[in-house]
């Protein structure tokens, strides 16, 4: 699937790494990948499965809108809806029934660094996979330029943190979306959609959908991240 977007070379970002399995069908691609995941736990497993390759570089922190300390909210029956926004948490447990028991009964003060400060460490990549459990839209108020291709996850009862992502991907550039639903690994439209559609299908529920990553390519590059005039 990452293929249509990561070709040998290339460089990605994966941020919200989990266990790796992204980061390694990234590896597995020839790209090379600069993957973070701030849980502690967590980072010593992905250490396990996914180091020990000269293309990845494995870091112990969580991306946001700016350098600091913040506080990770960790669930630790299910670690991988852990998340750094506490209104998403509100949210997600009061309007999404498959959240309802879940705990977030530890925190853990983490490190939290910029995409734009990974940028500038790095270089820019070409694709990057943001998954942070309600934390998407701040990851990339972090970013002050347009990337060519963006995945963020979305969940039901939450929608309007991929709404807010849209709105910050369209302000730094001419961006086309799709969507691909859960774990699945086809798009769902065989014609990329404006924004303005993708707000509306946010909007109107997502067809019902749990859970999926939205999918945003960069069509024309604005001056600098600032808007076109129509």
């Amino acid at each position: 699937m990452y293929s249509q977007w990561v070709r040998p070379g290339d460089l990605v970002f994966d941020i919200g790494a989990h266990l790796g399995d992204r980061t390694i069908a990234f590896a597995g691609l020839g790209a090379r990948v600069v993957a973070l995941e701030p849980q502690p736990v967590l980072f010593r497993w992905l250490s396990r499965i996914a180091g020990g390759r000269d293309s990845v570089e494995l870091l112990e922190l969580a991306a946001g809108e700016s350098p600091q300390t913040a506080t990770l909210a960790i669930s630790r029956a299910t670690p991988s809806v852990s998340t750094l926004s506490g209104s998403w948490r509100r949210k997600i447990s009061r309007d999404n029934p498959g959240f309802r028991s879940v705990s977030w009964d530890e925190t853990v003060e983490v490190a939290v660094t910029t995409l734009d400060e990974l940028i500038d460490q790095f270089g820019q990549p070409v694709f990057c996979k943001i998954d942070v459990e309600g934390y998407e839209d701040r990851v990339l108020a972090g970013l002050s330029r347009p990337l060519d291709t963006v995945s963020v996850e979305f969940v039901a009862g939450a929608l309007d943190v991929a709404i807010s992502a849209v709105d910050r991907l369209v302000q730094l550039g001419d961006y086309r979306f799709n969507a691909i639903p859960g774990e699945k690994r086809t798009l769902l439209w065989s014609q990329w959609r404006e924004a303005d559609e993708i707000r509306n299908w946010f909007a109107d529920g997502a067809d019902g959908l749990n859970s999926g990553d939205l999918y945003a390519r960069l069509g024309r590059r604005k001056p600098n991240g600032a808007p076109q005039a129509p």
